[in-house]
């Protein structure tokens, strides 16, 4: 059973408690991000899977274009 009961599948979109969805029978996976806490002892393997301490992450973050910023 997922950590959270609201799924929602990759394919199609919907949402259900099953980790199968109902509808087209793809797979589904955790409809909102889990809750965030300070004390987070998983925070580092995080990083470490999304790639946040290596060269050049900053560069791939979303900017705002010119027209934007004022």
């Amino acid at each position: 059973m997922a950590r959270q009961q609201m799924q929602r599948c990759k394919d199609c979109g919907a949402y259900s408690l099953s980790t199968t969805c109902p509808k087209c029978g793809g797979n589904a996976q955790a409809a909102a991000p889990m809750k965030w806490s300070p004390e987070d002892k998983r925070a580092h393997l995080r990083r470490q899977l999304e790639g946040v301490e290596e060269d050049g992450w900053a560069e791939t973050l979303p900017t705002l274009a010119s027209s934007e910023e004022e």
